[in-house]
């Protein structure tokens, strides 16, 4: 569609699939996490969003904005914004698109209060202000090499391309000034589970699209060495991103086969768990374990399918979503405090205050307590009524 040959859509697939797990600058995201999530497939439909409105086929893109709010309603929102973008580039109305912005319900963004504030002090990413350098660099350079190519393909008569190039161009320093305003003033902090810095996790998507297009469509135009030269540096590339991947969670496989026992301490008692205790039981872990050595980020409810107390890595995430959840969220966590020296009293306070009736620990565990189930690296136990 954009360069009118197959093998620029065949390049555009190839470097966005070798690119998959880049980090995008300091937002926390990937183009396409190593796990199954709604982010997966909202990846797919914002970006049948950006198609069906450059073929200006509206009503398929007011259907893939309802399908991707359904999956990932911050996403559709990125999306909804992109294509209204792209369709003012297109028309050039008097009016821009954002003004729409004006009508941001604010009641909708309740005042910061204390354990809101502690989840949100916990997400360095949401704050440009405490971004490192590199990770400023990973929001310049993609509109950079964006408006490179843009005039490239502006010498070319790619108008397309070109529209695509200046619609990322503009889409990214509209949230990054966004993101700028509600960083820099703490009346703002509300506002900051919007994350409109996530907006780069499309700008990305498209650089590779375009990028991997332009590459194929002109290294394929040229003579066979560069095709060659162009083959290794993709194998390079890929070599260097599963070098990456391996050193993010090594203590996994890299594919988990369905059906294939796990090497993996935590969710070999995670899958125990499902199997051997009541569809009621109540856990309580380690508020960190996700951050341990060895746990590979792995989800206990997921895994087990049983309920626990709240951690301070995954749920804090939801939390940043849902401020209602941050007063509870709290509370519960600062009971964990101090996990590492618990000891029976402590478990049985938990089970007093929250209903913990299990809890999983790393070996040796603690005295007084029955375990039914230890490998190498945890213990599951029961946790006694206070007497």
């Amino acid at each position: 569609m954009c360069f009118g040959s197959a093998r620029a859509g065949w390049g555009s697939a190839l470097l966005v699939a070798s690119l998959l797990t880049i980090p995008i600058a300091g937002t926390a995201l990937y183009i396409m996490d190593q796990y199954l999530n709604t982010r997966s497939f909202s990846t797919a439909t914002v970006l049948w969003i950006v198609l069906a409105t450059a073929q200006r086929k509206y009503l398929q893109a007011a259907f893939w904005i309802v399908l991707t709010a359904l999956l990932h309603p911050l996403m559709a929102a990125f999306g909804t914004a992109y294509a209204l973008l792209l369709i003012w580039q297109q028309t050039r109305p008097s009016l821009s698109p954002a003004g729409a912005m004006v009508f941001l319900p604010i009641a909708f963004f309740p005042p910061v209060s204390g354990p809101y504030r502690q989840v949100l002090e916990s997400h360095s990413y949401f704050f440009l202000q405490r971004w490192e350098w590199y990770e400023w660099l990973g929001i310049f350079g993609p509109l950079i090499i964006l408006w490179l190519l843009g005039g490239a393909a502006r010498g070319r008569g790619l108008a397309l391309i070109e529209t695509l190039c200046r619609t990322s161009i503009y889409f990214g320093l509209a949230f990054f000034v966004i993101a700028l305003v509600i960083s820099i003033p703490s009346q703002l902090a509300r506002f900051a589970e919007l994350q409109p810095m996530r907006s780069l996790h499309l700008v990305y998507v498209l650089l590779f699209v375009i990028a991997g297009g332009w590459i194929a469509h002109w290294a394929f135009a040229s003579s066979l060495k560069l095709r060659i030269l162009l083959f290794a540096g993709v194998a390079a590339l890929n070599a260097g991103m599963f070098y990456a991947q391996r050193q993010l969670f090594p203590a996994t496989p890299h594919i988990e086969w369905p059906g294939r026992n796990t090497k993996n301490g935590w969710v070999q008692a995670f899958l125990w768990v499902r199997e051997h205790t009541p569809t009621g039981a109540y856990f309580a872990l380690n508020p960190d374990h996700m951050r341990l050595p060895g746990e590979d980020q792995h989800g206990f409810r997921a895994i087990a399918e049983r309920s626990m107390l709240s951690d301070r890595v995954k749920d804090s995430g939801a939390v940043s979503m849902f401020p209602a959840l941050a007063e509870t969220w709290s509370e519960q966590v600062q009971s964990e405090e101090g996990w590492s020296q618990f000891q029976r009293q402590d478990f049985e306070t938990l089970r007093t205050r929250y209903g913990v009736d299990w809890v999983i620990l790393q070996q040796p565990g603690t005295e007084g307590l029955g375990c039914p189930y230890s490998n190498s690296t945890v213990v599951v136990c029961r946790v006694p009524g206070a007497p």
